[in-house]
């Protein structure tokens, strides 16, 4: 008897499942997803449990840290170390790139926790991953990734992932005995946007095109979407296949004339993903995913959804 009779398709597939056979995902990368979404797991059972309160340090960006943030990290280190694959990690919370193994194949860069102020108002936030092969990232491209993901946190606990070229976009959904099952396959960016998350609004007072992009999508009347957490908004966007992300710069003489968000942590793996799903990113001249890091706490402007409505917005702000 083959194989496939004793194995059939599992009526909800696993994550574990889903990257062997459905992605085809090589063994090394599959794992890797499988331990971060470990990783997850702890942090979706320490959010419930944790003091929320500040841990008296900060970042490698001067920004104070929660409990939660640096537990989220520790997680995520473990876990790296554990796996054995990953030969180097950025995180946002760390000054520099922490090397595991150098003969080892991939670097992961990621958020552990995005939006984790909002955590004591009970909203939902996130963690951001991207995967590349080899080391130094520096140089390289967000198209350079052979994988992204992200988790969020909220009512229920979601993994999106995708391993590119053409794969797909998954949404798996955390269980009562904690396995990522599949919930939605293959989800997808419509062209045109009905929703708007309009990140930075502070620019409008120093950039008059953005105020009259925001003033085009009330005329418009579109539904505003907006969370405060870049993992919610854009997975908002992937859940209703539609919309459009803006988070820029204020111009020269604001405290973030490039725009507040980071392009390795935070913009890099949203446009791997959004672009998978039939979306479009853009840095206000060129996409997000052909935009070259050279730190790794660069920031960047970033327009991201539905691909008609990200156009039309770069030409508002360019003109």
């Amino acid at each position: 008897m083959t194989q496939s009779a004793h194995c059939p398709v599992p009526d909800q597939p696993s994550l574990n499942w889903h990257l062997r056979n459905t992605t085809k995902a090589s063994d090394d990368l599959r794992h890797l997803i499988s331990d971060i979404a470990r990783s997850a797991k702890y942090i979706s059972y320490a959010i419930q449990t944790t003091d929320t309160g500040l841990s008296g340090n900060t970042n490698s960006f001067g920004e104070n840290q929660l409990k939660l943030d640096e537990l989220s990290d520790d997680i995520i280190r473990e876990n790296l170390c554990e796996n054995g694959t990953v030969c180097c990690y950025i995180s946002e919370e760390k000054d520099d790139v922490i090397e595991l193994d150098p003969s080892a194949t991939f670097t992961v860069v990621f958020d552990p926790l995005d939006g984790s102020s909002l955590v004591d108002a009970n909203f939902s936030i996130g963690s951001i991953f991207g995967i590349y092969q080899d080391g130094d990232i520096i140089g390289k491209t967000p198209r350079d990734q052979v994988a992204a993901l992200y988790v969020l946190y909220g009512p229920r606990t979601l993994l999106i992932y995708s391993c590119g070229n053409g794969s797909g976009v998954h949404e798996f959904i955390l269980n009562d005995v904690g396995e990522f099952k599949l919930l939605r396959s293959h989800l997808g960016v419509a062209d045109e946007a009905k929703n708007y998350s309009p990140g930075n609004l502070r620019a409008v007072t120093t950039h008059p095109q953005y105020n009259i992009a925001v003033e085009e999508w009330m005329a418009d009347e579109k539904t505003l979407r907006y969370s405060g957490c870049m993992v919610a908004d854009i997975h908002h966007i992937l859940s209703k296949g539609q919309g459009i992300f803006t988070n820029i710069g204020g111009g020269a003489d604001s405290t973030y004339p490039d725009g507040k968000l980071r392009h390795v942590f935070e913009c890099g793996p949203f446009a791997y993903l959004v672009e998978e799903a039939g979306g479009l990113s853009s840095d206000g001249t060129q996409s997000i995913l052909d935009k070259k890091i050279t730190d790794v706490d660069q920031r960047t402007a970033i327009i991201i959804g539905s691909k008609n409505e990200v156009e039309k917005t770069v030409r508002t702000l360019s003109a």
